[in-house]
């Protein structure tokens, strides 16, 4: 069994909390990212390509505190984003971000469509977390809300390492 065999399925179930927790509260936990880099960390030094997968880590970082600082992304999602990009060989961080960027259109193509409509009527209040989370991204894309983008992040990710 490969190191990547083994990281593969701990970081999948990692990505798809943060995204659904992206969706319920529009916030990624910090201990999601720091899991996903200690996952990467792992997986690179096994591989032998630590420190290319650093600086791979380092460069993805960099230009998202650029988005941050532009309002154009979460903090949350960078910290996201910039831990996956350990996750796959780094010659391969440029198709992640590829396959994020057209999850992430994907994403938008959804929320722009309801945006501001009214498709869906407001369900009363409910008693579970799945429940109040649904009225919740409803009562959003009324409203034009953010994206959760980590949902997108998951699922470009996820797709990368399936490849």
């Amino acid at each position: 069994m490969s190191m990547m065999d083994a990281v593969a399925p701990l970081a999948s179930m990692a990505l798809i909390v943060a995204a659904l927790h992206d969706v319920a509260a529009r916030t990624i936990p910090n201990a999601i990212p720091a899991f996903v880099v200690v996952l990467g960390l792992l997986l690179r030094a096994a591989e032998g390509d630590l420190a290319w997968g650093l600086l791979a880590c380092l460069l993805v970082f960099a230009v998202g505190v650029l988005a941050w600082r532009y309002r154009v992304m979460g903090g949350g999602d960078v910290k996201l984003l910039a831990a996956c990009a350990l996750l796959p060989p780094p010659g391969s961080v440029a198709d992640m971000l590829v396959a994020i960027a057209l999850a992430g259109g994907a994403l938008s193509l959804f929320y722009l469509a309801f945006r501001g409509r009214h498709p869906f009527a407001i369900p009363p209040r409910a008693a579970t977390l799945p429940g109040r989370a649904v009225r919740a991204e409803i009562w959003r894309l009324r409203r034009g809300g953010p994206l959760p983008y980590g949902v997108a992040i998951c699922g470009g990710v996820l797709l990368t390492l399936a490849g």
